[in-house]
């Protein structure tokens, strides 16, 4: 996640309160999506950007997770996303935000 997208973040959680906030990557990548994620959770892993030490807890999705998906019009979804849906290992993406969810999240 670049520095310009983690201040964004932290600038939302401040202004609408971390426990309202969910971010929703769209990552192509389980690995990808993961350290995003982490970013958005426990901070800023490489200790570079406006994340850094920051533990926001926030409750975080991919957009090819179920529970997502089915809060989006199914038209939309499929002409916005289910072409790279198509190509992406969704389990390997939803396993990993599983992962970071249960470790890192404090708003579910």
């Amino acid at each position: 996640m670049d520095l310009e997208n983690q201040k964004r973040v932290k600038d939302f959680a401040e202004k609408y309160g971390a426990e309202n906030v969910v971010v929703i990557l769209g990552a192509a990548e389980g690995e990808a999506a993961g350290l995003a994620a982490e970013t958005v959770t426990a901070g800023d892993p490489t200790f570079a950007g406006p994340l850094a030490g920051v533990q926001l807890g926030l409750t975080v999705y991919h957009i090819c997770e179920d529970e997502i998906k089915a809060e989006v019009d199914a038209g939309v979804y499929d002409d916005e996303i289910s072409m790279m849906e198509m190509v992406m290992d969704v389990d390997d993406i939803a396993s990993e935000m599983s992962s970071i969810r249960d470790e890192f999240c404090k708003y579910l």
